[in-house]
C-alpha cells in the first residue's frame, strides 16, 4: 500500500465524532461571523445611541458572563440559557461517546 493511499483510507475512515465536532464548529464560527457582520451593519445604519454587550468566558466548565448598558440584563440572561445550554450538549455528546467507546 502506497503512502498516498493510506492517507486517503484513514482520512475517509475517521471516527463520526470527529466529523460531527468539525461540523459543529465551522457551524458556531459561521454564526460568529454572521453576528459581527450583522452587528456592525446595525451600527452603521443606526449612527449614534447607547452601546449594550454581554460576553461568556467558560474557564473548564464554568461559566463567567459579564455586561454593560441598558441592554445588559437581557443580553446577561441570554448568555445565562446559552452557557447552560451548552453544558447540557457537551454531557450529551461526552455520554454519547462513553458508550461508543465502552
Amino acid at each position: 500500500m502506497l503512502a498516498s493511499e493510506e492517507s486517503a483510507y484513514s482520512i475517509n475512515n475517521r471516527p463520526r465524532g470527529s466529523r460531527r465536532i468539525l461540523v459543529l464548529f465551522m457551524i458556531g464560527s459561521f454564526i460568529i461571523l454572521l453576528g459581527i457582520v450583522i452587528l456592525t451593519i446595525a451600527a452603521i445604519i443606526s449612527g449614534g445611541g447607547s452601546t449594550s454587550y454581554g460576553i461568556i468566558i467558560f474557564i473548564g466548565p464554568i461559566p463567567i458572563v459579564l455586561g454593560a448598558g441598558p441592554g445588559a440584563p437581557w443580553m446577561i440572561l441570554f448568555a445565562i440559557i446559552l452557557a447552560a445550554l451548552s453544558i447540557v450538549v457537551f454531557q450529551l455528546m461526552h455520554r454519547r461517546t462513553v458508550e461508543i467507546n465502552a
